[in-house]
């Protein structure tokens, strides 16, 4: 059975999934080479502890960690040890927070190093994915059109998708109904979305096979061809017109053709004509000034209020569109 939310517990998603996006953001700055994955995982305890919320995956069936740490072809599920990460690895986290009884959930792949193109592509087009199937959210369609949102993009680039593996409902416990899967199928034809239901949506896509092993630690999943594989999850609110992302910084409402507008305080400019700016979440995207601004010789300096641009597919980049 498929739970709505009330709007109580709604509150209470959104601050679970504030402080789950905050760690992600942060662990975007943290992740190093040379450091392990137990590391990693101590930080993420830390962030998520001090923010009064309970890690959600440690102890969950036995579990032994807060976050699940998933390297190259690992797909989900890696177990944090005294791995250590490399220059080039793909290293995909999963996690969640529980605050005062409610989960969040999400993932988010980060590339450390320089990879080749094609790798950063599966990268790139994974991320893609979990936003084409977000944008066809709302009350009154069927599930499955999410599912064939994300399909199209791993079929259009050749990529393996995992029929095993798929999103779920999420609330009052890390895995509610409905399953989720990231391929077309009969099961979600059958299923509108209704407006309060919380769900956890996370394409994983591989280079290579749809096949893939569990390790004998009973966790950790690895593609059977070994190739990198990817993944990205968030946590998101069916609205009656849309969507909203609790895992995230954004409403549908601020969304149009592909890009979101973010208000921010320039920080510095960089040699070359970008500049860092802050946004108002306390997000760092690098920007540039867009055409129309250059047209008219509207200059920018550290300090300025600027709105902004940033495409939903990158939250590292974006445009200044208007100065305050």
């Amino acid at each position: 059975m498929i739970s709505i939310k009330s709007e109580q517990e709604i509150e209470l998603m959104r601050k679970s999934g504030e402080i789950t996006y905050g760690m992600f953001m942060a662990l975007k700055d943290y992740i190093k080479p040379g450091m392990t994955t137990a590391q990693i995982d101590e930080y993420a305890y830390d962030y998520i502890t001090s923010r009064g919320a309970i890690p959600a995956f440690l102890g969950y069936e036995g579990y032994p960690a807060t976050l699940c740490i998933s390297i190259n072809d690992m797909v989900v599920h890696g177990i944090p040890d005294n791995t250590k990460i490399k220059k080039g690895d793909v290293v995909s986290v999963d996690a969640g927070s529980i605050y005062k009884g409610y989960y969040s959930d999400s993932a988010y792949t980060y590339i450390v190093g320089n990879v080749d193109k094609k790798t950063k592509d599966l990268v790139d087009n994974t991320r893609k994915a979990l936003y084409e199937g977000i944008k066809v959210v709302k009350a009154g369609i069927k599930l499955n059109e999410v599912c064939k949102a994300i399909e199209k993009v791993a079929r259009d680039n050749g990529y393996g998708v995992f029929d095993c593996l798929t999103g779920h409902g999420v609330g009052i416990h890390l895995h509610e109904d409905p399953y989720i899967p990231n391929l077309a199928n009969h099961e979600s034809e059958r299923i509108i979305l209704k407006e309060g239901m919380t769900l956890a949506i996370e394409p994983m896509f591989s280079l290579g096979t749809k096949d893939v092993y569990m390790l004998d630690d009973g966790w950790g999943i690895k593609t059977l061809d070994h190739k990198t594989a990817a993944h990205f999850e968030h946590t998101i609110l069916v609205t009656k017109e849309g969507y909203e992302i609790l895992t995230g910084e954004w409403k549908m409402a601020k969304e149009k053709d592909g890009y979101i507008e973010l208000e921010g305080k320039v920080l510095d400019v960089i040699p070359g004509g970008d500049f860092k700016v802050e946004l108002s979440n306390g997000h760092i995207v690098i920007a540039r000034v867009s055409g129309k601004m250059r047209l008219n010789m509207i200059r920018i300096y550290p300090g300025d209020t600027v709105l902004m641009e940033v495409p939903i597919c990158d939250l590292t980049h974006g445009r200044i569109i208007y100065r305050k």
